[in-house]
Parts: C-alpha cells; structure tokens; sequence
C-alpha cells in the first residue's frame, strides 16, 4: 500500500519536472487571450477607431449601468462599478474581440428576485438614517447588495466549474430558436418590470409563477394612480430614443459618430428636473444621491449562498447563453474563432472577482455589442477606454446625476431591449424553413414569459432533445447503393481526368443541429488539407474513416482527400443528399455556409437528389435565386452538367486564342 501511494506521488513529481518553459507559456496563450493580440496591438491603425468605439460605449454604459442597478433593486451606483470590473476581467481572459460585457438586463432581473425574497422592504427594519459606514449608504442598501453580490458570486463559481468539467462544448445544445425565444421573453420580463417607472405608480415587488400576468392586473386594478407628469416624460423620452436611435441607423454610414442620445436625454431631463423641482412639485420619482469613490473590497455573504442557489444557476446559464451567442457572432462577421470553454472562464470570472467590489451579476448586452460593430472598434481596447471614462463618471460627474427621473431610466432599458424585442420577426423565417422550429420558439416564449428566463432555456433544451431523438428513430439514415457501378458509369460519361477533379459525397445522416457541426468542419478539412498537400496519400492506415460523409470518387479510400487543385479546372464538389431525410434551420444554415466557403475557394457546389422542402429551404433563407443551378435530380446530370460547362469553357478559350 505504501509502495503504491510512493509510485503514485513519485508519478506526479515526474510530471511537475516534465514541465517546460513553453508549455507553461502556451497554457498562458491559451488561457489569457490578451496576451495573444495585446503585443502585436497596432497603435497607428487601432488606437483611433478604438478610442472612438470606447467612448461611445462609456456614453452607453453609464445609463444602462444605473437602470440596470435599479433593476436589480439595488442602488444605482453599483451599476457603475458593474460596468467597469467585469469589463476589465473579460478584457484580459475573453476571446470576443467585439464583444461588450458589463450590467446586463436579464440577469439583472434574475437577482432581483432574490434580492426582493431575502431583504424585501416590508421586512426592512433599517431607516435611511441608519448608516454603514460604506459610501454613506444605509445598511438597508448595503445588505441588497450584498444579496446582488452572493449571486453573482455563486454564479461565477457555477460558470468555472463548467469550464473545468468541459461543459463549453455542450452549448450544440442551444439552439438558435431556443436562445432567441428565451431572450426575447426574458426582454418581455424587463420591459414588464420596468412599466411602473413609465407610469410613475407604486407598486409592490411581484415575482413567480404567472408573475407577468399579477403585474398588468394590478395595474389595471391602480390605474387611477398612474401619474400623469411621468407617464407624459415617459412618451417624450421613448419617441426621443427611438426616433434618434432610428436616424443614427439609418445614416450611419453617412455620419463618423452617431448622436449619443441616451447621454442627452439624461442630461436634460436632469437639469429639467433640477430647475422645475419636479420630485417635490410634481412627485416624480428621482434616482437620488450617487455617492463618489469605490470602497475598498469585501467578501460577498456566504451564509446566503445557499439560498441563492436558484438564482445564482439562472444567471450562470442565461447569461453565457446570451453571452456565447453575441461571441460567436462577431467572431463569425469579423472571421476570428472563439472557444466556447474558455468564454465560460471569462465570464465566471468577471461574475466571481467583480463581486468582491460590490457588483451585479454581469453578461455581454446585444445593444452594446452591436455599437461597438458601428462604431469600428478592433479590439478589447475599446472597452479598457471605456472603463477610464467610466471611472471620471464614478469620482467627478456620479453625484451630478441625482436628479434625473426614474421614468427616464426606465426609458433607457426599454429602448435598449429592441434588438432583443425585434426577434419577433424571426418567427416568419422559422415559419419557412422548419414548423417544428417556429413551435419550438413559441412554446419556449410562452414558458419564458409564464415562469421564467431559466426555466424557458430548460424547458426549450428538453423539448428540442425529445424532438431530436423522436424524429432521429423515424429518420431512414442509410442510404443504400452500388458506388462502384455509379462510378463507372460516370467515367463513361465524361473524361477521367475531369472527374479527378470532381468530389462526390454522399450525406447519409439528417442534418440538423446535433450534427451541423461536424459536418461542416470535415468538409472544411477536405479543402484544408488538399491546399495544405499536393501528394496523395497512399498509406492505407491513414485514411480518415467519417461518419457523415461518404466518398465515392476514384475508387478509394482517400476520395475525400485526393482532390487537388487544378490550374486549368474548377474544382467541384456533388453533395448527394438522397440520404438527408430532414433537417432543422441550423442545418441548411450550414449548407447555405458550405456553399459560399467553397465559393470563396473557387470550388463549385451541386447538390443532387435534394427533396423539394430543402430546394425551398435554401432558397428561401439564403436568397440563391440569382446563383446559377446547384440542384439536380441526380448524381449524374450533375456531372453532366460540370462536364458540359468545362467543354464551354475551353470552347470559349480557343475561340479567344
């Protein structure tokens, strides 16, 4: 026994001293992705656009941080240090590039139920008069935040025990009608919570099941208590920010920098409110004292922790989902990768240290991240500016702020939830490509809106699974023929040295989101590799063996990777999708990918034996009809036609000659 337990520790030591300077170094890469961009970073070319970027963000995030404070039912300030910690932490270990992090609406609005259920104000037995000590708040204050803060906590620590466990890579489970019928009921929430503001009602806290509905009851039951004063700013403010947000959309190309409406509005409606002293001559609610400074760190309650534990998931979930999905998107548009395990570090980590500095739970926000795209930011610099100016606003301009109108705030966040709120359109395309999907989107909204954010995800991950299994059990997954009779009549039909550099790949799965993935990265390392070798193959043990695509072309094992580039030919690949017996909206998302990648490496792309549902479905969402023909009812007229065409082409340039 204590030779095992020798042998045991004497393997770990031999591990340690195995370890060398450059595999600490590319952990390092690897793990810290600023240390990556950060040393080649371009002054002359960056700095400028990125300087811009990062203004217009700390414009946007200084009114979006308060809301999203007061969302949280906690005092605004902390929705200042909300915006600057986080943005720091994801600067230096995310992978997004363009991507915004900082307070966040949705899960602003999940830690606010636990703030409302453990230090509610009817069992608040603090007064005002009552101080911490911190920052001149109450105690009152301060034990919200400290709710705020264990969430956020928690939430982290969730986040960075999926990144140990490799969950990243469980995220194929989040599917776009999925995640974008969550956000937009959750938006649905945020607006909800935020209409007692617009009306200038008081109105108990209401949360749980159905809690959507209570909420416009007791509206409608008060409605003689809505004031007129805030209803009336409320009007002007949303037709202000929307009719200028519009204009700076629509010109943007035309204008360098977009109006900064949302930071007018507030400076207005402050200094508007300062000269009238409308909090006392017409009661409108006033955000109030914004003390200045940060206080020093402290440790969030962990004797709360486990009555948070609801919440803390919901943010931990949420909030990457929404996170990973704007990640994804700008590494896409802007052609740069991002690794789905390491956003899931980052973003529990700037859930995790923030809370020590009096934080709420933070997320990437599709309002900002989208001005950042506008505004031709580079890199994470933009952000680090923006903390800069941030920290001008918490230490010089914050307790200037004191008299701008709840009722104007609450205009902000509904303004800034549009891009989430506009997601209704995307049922018309989920109507067109797949029902199943549309139904997917509206029953995950309807549990969304009737429960909540976490429960809709649930409820839309399960309900795609159970479908998925369901229709794979129906599904006829093989495709059954000759491949060596459909050879050889093909090199009948046309010159052998033509169809070396044609690819025929037989699709014998469904294509949908379980499986989109792999996929298209094997097709993409086909082209990878044939770019990357100009000799064939020819050891048999190195034939890559692909559950998805099946080779048919030159009679061997190596089809898929014996295509070579020709200097005179187009090479052309024959997608035979006879075996495709459904697919979802991701999957012709992917063919629709496909199709322009090879595109892009001059590489034709026919699909043969396509059912009429996904002609439709591709046309429809990928608007092809003026591409020239890539279907055919057959393997063969397919390459009838690539033969027909490479005859035209040389006929076209002997006539030339």
């Amino acid at each position: 026994m204590a030779g095992a337990k020798r042998r045991k520790k004497s393997a770990v030591w031999r591990k340690i001293h195995a370890l060398r300077c450059e595999d600490i170094k590319l952990w390092c890469l690897r793990r810290l992705p600023m240390l990556k961009w950060a040393p080649s970073y371009n002054l002359k070319e960056n700095l400028i656009p990125d300087t811009v970027s990062g203004m217009m963000l700390a414009i946007q995030q200084v009114p979006q941080g308060l809301a999203f404070a007061v969302l949280s039912s906690v005092h605004p300030v902390f929705g200042l240090y909300g915006s600057l910690f986080p943005v720091i932490i994801y600067a230096v270990f995310g992978m997004g590039r363009h991507v915004a992090t900082g307070t966040f609406a949705l899960t602003s609005l999940i830690s606010a139920n636990a703030v409302e259920r453990l230090v509610s104000p009817a069992s608040n037995n603090f007064t005002t008069s009552n101080n911490s000590g911190v920052l001149g708040l109450s105690e009152f204050e301060m034990q919200r935040i400290g709710v705020a803060a264990a969430v956020s906590f928690l939430g982290g620590i969730i986040q960075v025990a999926m990144f140990v466990l490799h969950l990243g890579s469980a995220t194929f489970l989040l599917t776009e009608p999925v995640i974008s019928a969550m956000t937009t009921g959750a938006a649905t929430h945020v607006v909800t919570s935020q209409v007692k503001y617009l009306l200038g009602m008081k109105m108990p806290y209401i949360s749980g099941p159905l809690g959507f509905f209570y909420i416009y009851a007791y509206i409608f039951e008060n409605i003689k208590s809505v004031r007129l004063e805030a209803l009336l700013l409320s009007l002007v403010s949303l037709v202000v920010l929307i009719l200028v947000k519009e204009l700076n959309e629509k010109f943007k190309r035309k204008i360098k920098v977009v109006l900064p409406i949302d930071l007018i509005l507030i400076i207005a409606t402050s200094i508007g409110c300062y000269c009238a002293d409308m909090e006392y001559t017409y009661g409108l609610e006033v955000v109030g004292h914004i003390p200045e400074g940060i206080p020093a760190p402290k440790a969030p309650s962990l004797n709360i922790l486990s009555e948070v534990v609801t919440e803390a998931f919901g943010v931990a979930l949420v909030g990457y989902v929404a996170s990973l999905a704007l990640a994804q998107g700008s590494a896409k548009q802007f052609k740069y990768s991002v690794d789905d395990n390491q956003e899931l570090l980052a973003h529990g980590l700037s859930n995790v240290i923030p809370s020590f500095f009096f934080c709420i739970p933070s997320a990437a926000a599709m309002g900002r991240t989208a001005l950042l795209y506008s505004t031709g930011a580079k890199t994470q610099v933009a952000c680090l500016i923006s903390c800069i100016l941030i920290l001008v606003v918490i230490y010089v301009i914050g307790p200037m702020l004191y008299w701008l109108p709840m009722c104007v705030l609450a205009s902000v966040i509904v303004v800034g939830l549009k891009g989430m709120l506009m997601q209704f359109r995307d049922l018309k395309k989920y109507w067109n490509v797949d029902k199943i999907d549309w139904s997917i989107w509206v029953s995950t909204y309807v549990f969304t809106v009737c429960f909540a954010a976490n429960v809709g995800l649930l409820y839309g991950v399960v309900c795609t699974i159970v479908i998925v299994i369901f229709r794979f059990q129906r599904a006829k997954t093989l495709s059954l023929k000759n491949m060596k009779e459909v050879e050889c009549k093909f090199k009948t039909e046309a010159d052998c040295e033509s169809l070396q550099q044609v690819k025929i790949i037989s699709v014998n799965n469904p294509l949908v989101f379980l499986n989109a993935k792999k996929f298209h990265n094997d097709l993409i390392k086909i082209i990878q590799k044939d770019s990357a070798s100009t000799q064939p193959h020819d050891d048999p043990n190195k034939c890559e063996q692909n559950t998805l695509l099946n080779p048919v072309s030159n009679g061997n094992c190596h089809g898929e990777l014996s295509l070579q580039p020709c200097p005179n030919e187009r090479c052309a690949v024959i997608l035979d999708c006879s075996g495709l017996t459904f697919f979802d909206y991701t999957g012709v998302s992917v063919l629709l990918q496909i199709y322009m990648d090879f595109k892009n490496r001059s590489i034709d792309v026919l699909l043969a034996h396509c059912k009429e549902s996904l002609v439709k479905a591709m046309q429809y969402n990928g608007n092809l009809g003026s591409e020239n023909l890539i279907f055919f009812e057959s393997v063969s007229s397919a390459i009838g036609a690539i033969h027909l065409n490479r005859n035209f082409s040389k006929l076209s340039d002997h006539s030339e000659v």
